[in-house]
């Protein structure tokens, strides 16, 4: 009995030794991306969630740190032609101002339904569905309590080949009064290649709609008390939508050749913003959607900043993208960099199906059904021109 006692613990030490090295090769061979996330504490909500915020780097020193409140961007750097990295993004400076309402979207994930849906009702498979009101009459971003309210669950993807986030949220049956319970993944990744790729998933269990978007604000200067003006910004697009006195799409597909909306060629977003034109009027400058040209994922819309030498070119297999100069932007908050965040000083690309498609049998369908699943990508890659 004593023997076989004597041989159990030495059995014993020596499996708690094969698992004490296993353990520490096991650590010695964790993927390098693991090294290049850190995970810290942001702030506490007011439902008391605890809210992290998750860093990704990658190999030149790029970084985008991104919080599991409302998948919210907060921050991304960009080299300018000195190689000097800055952060391009809008956001605000303390952790409050994004769990209290966000009124400006700023970085965040935005679901069920970016942009608006005229009146705030839409009609699917013969039944009249009644969403938020939070846009005057109309709904936007997916209401007030949207994706961009929400906790998400935040975890790094250990193969990746780069920096990967994936963040989900499962969204309730009638959740903001849409249909179904949708449940949403969206993978970050930082690329070597100075992108950041975003892609989204959704499925669903009754028929809805859904427009995934993310609605970072850009400023190129890395200034934030400047306004974007002078960017150049080139979009792929022959057409955009007009829209009536409260933004929803008349549903007319427009020609921007001879119009301020003509972003064809490369031109200051300054230089037509403030032209005699209704559409402008109507959106206090640009808040439009614009017809992409072509299919599948490709090169939409390139953005530069001719004093820092920053470019920012968007990927997309989406067919429009809405452009929005910043023009409610209103000097409520402070900036990152000082100052407010005044009229103008950030604008967004936000790639999506178009605004009030619900409700527009002639624009691309954003319905979902059981058993589909919905997939898009998009891609902000900056570089540098001398």
């Amino acid at each position: 009995m004593r023997k076989t006692s004597i041989n159990l613990i030495i059995l014993f030490a020596v499996l708690c030794i094969f698992g004490c090295n296993k353990k520490e090769n096991q650590s010695k061979t964790q993927p390098e991306t693991m090294e290049n996330i850190q995970v810290s504490d942001y702030g506490v909500t007011s439902k008391g969630d605890s809210i992290k915020k998750y860093t990704l780097t990658n190999k030149n020193g790029m970084k985008v740190e991104v919080i599991n409140f409302g998948g919210i961007i907060t921050s991304l750097t960009a080299p300018d032609k000195n190689g000097k990295y800055e952060d391009v993004v809008l956001g605000f400076t303390k952790p409050e101002d994004y769990f209290n309402g966000n009124p400006y979207y700023f970085g965040a994930l935005i679901g069920r339904y970016g942009n608006r849906i005229a009146n705030a009702k839409f009609t699917l498979e013969g039944k009249s569905y009644d969403i938020d009101k939070n846009d005057g009459l109309n709904s936007l971003h997916g209401g007030k309590e949207g994706f961009h309210t929400k906790f998400w669950n935040i975890e790094s993807v250990k193969d990746a080949k780069f920096p990967t986030l994936k963040l989900t949220y499962t969204s309730a049956d009638g959740e903001e009064g849409y249909p179904g319970k949708l449940t949403t993944t969206v993978l970050y990744t930082l690329t070597d290649d100075n992108a950041l790729e975003i892609f989204y998933e959704a499925e669903t269990d009754k028929p809805t709609v859904v427009n995934l978007t993310q609605h970072s604000y850009f400023n190129l200067s890395g200034n934030f008390s400047k306004t974007i003006l002078d960017h150049e910004l080139q979009i792929n697009a022959d057409k955009f939508l007009p829209v009536n006195e409260t933004l929803i799409p008349t549903g007319e597909q427009k020609a921007v050749k001879g119009s301020a909306f003509d972003f064809t060629v490369s031109k200051a977003i300054g230089r037509d913003i403030n032209a005699d034109d209704d559409q402008l009027k109507k959106g206090k400058g640009y808040d439009h959607n614009w017809i992409l040209n072509g299919s599948g994922l490709r090169s939409i819309a390139k953005v530069y900043h001719p004093e820092s030498g920053r470019v920012m070119e968007v990927l997309t297999d989406e067919p429009g993208v809405q452009f929005y100069s910043g023009n409610f932007l209103d000097g409520k908050f402070d900036t990152k960099t000082g100052g407010k965040n005044e009229f103008r000083t950030g604008f967004c690309l936000e790639t999506q199906h178009f605004p009030d498609s619900p409700n527009q049998t002639s624009f691309p369908s954003t319905e979902l059904k059981p058993g589909q699943k919905y997939q898009s990508k998009t891609i902000y890659k900056f570089s540098v021109k001398q």
